[in-house]
């Protein structure tokens, strides 16, 4: 009779190899390298931290309850990857420029896809609420040629620190939200209300957890941008109040010396002046 196959003596020592041993080994595909390397980590930081099965269980919990927490309007997943850093991490490995061009950062949860498109010089501040913005911008290359027709999606808080699905029964739908087309100079603007800081929500499993660690969750006043032009690399950013106070603890840490503008008061109200400087899409790579 012939002896059945060995059982693997799955332990402490031995346990990420046995899991890469049940995985293909081919060249062809990257999922089971990621895995591997994923399962790797994963295994040297049990066995460092030494979780009991209570523990283990808490986590199993928090992680669920952040898929619970994620909707339509609500991301916590990617709340959860951006207060940790790793979307942060992503774009610096992902998106590196010349140091004339506007560098990228996370997206952030809050964003839209379905903006309404806007003629140039609309008000985007449906409630009127808040001290009004006028926002000029151009967006150029690297030789500071514009580019023409370039779309402009932008969104933002409130004066009072709140992004409108986050209070849907409050603010108007889309407000503060909208996308825009440069002219012919590669010149866009449009009226807003300046923005305010705020802390990053802690009604969730992730902001419960990170403010019982201690974590500052804040984010200092800013606007987001994407910015979009056929041949050229997509730019996703923020522009910042250089004057808020919480610029150098940002919770998801994307703010950048180059991203960090002077609000200008004129009259009663407040200008800002953008430049974004684009870069030409590497052949075959995403734009």
């Amino acid at each position: 009779m012939m002896p059945g196959p060995t059982a693997l003596n799955f332990s402490e020592t031995t346990s990420h190899d046995i899991f890469a041993q049940r995985l293909p080994q081919t060249r062809d595909d990257s999922l089971p390298q990621i895995l591997v390397a994923a399962v790797t980590h994963l295994h040297a930081l049990i066995r460092e931290l030494r979780p009991t099965q209570a523990d283990w269980r808490k986590v199993i919990e928090f992680l669920t309850d952040v898929g619970h927490a994620s909707d339509e309007r609500r991301q916590e997943w990617v709340l959860l990857s951006d207060l940790l850093g790793a979307s942060a991490l992503v774009e610096e490995i992902n998106s590196r420029r010349p140091k004339t061009a506007t560098p990228n950062t996370v997206r952030g949860p809050f964003f839209r896809a379905d903006i309404p498109q806007l003629p140039l010089g609309s008000n985007i501040s449906l409630d009127g609420i808040g001290e009004t913005l006028e926002v000029f911008g151009r967006v150029q290359d690297l030789d500071g040629d514009p580019i023409a027709n370039a779309e402009i999606i932008t969104w933002q808080a409130n004066a009072q620190g709140f992004y409108e699905n986050q209070q849907p029964d409050l603010q108007p739908e889309f407000n503060l939200r909208g996308g825009f087309r440069t002219d012919a100079d590669g010149r866009f603007h449009y009226r807003t209300v300046k923005p305010r800081g705020y802390g990053v929500p802690d009604d969730g499993p992730v902001g419960k957890l990170l403010r019982q660690a201690g974590y500052p969750l804040r984010r200092p006043a800013h606007l987001h941008f994407i910015i979009k032009a056929p041949g050229f690399e997509t730019i996703t950013t923020h522009i910042y109040d250089g004057s808020d106070p919480y610029l150098a603890e940002d919770a998801i840490f994307a703010v950048k010396p180059d991203l960090v503008r002077t609000f200008e008061r004129q009259g009663k109200g407040w200008l800002l002046d953008l430049t974004f400087v684009m870069v030409r899409a590497r052949q075959g790579a995403d734009t």
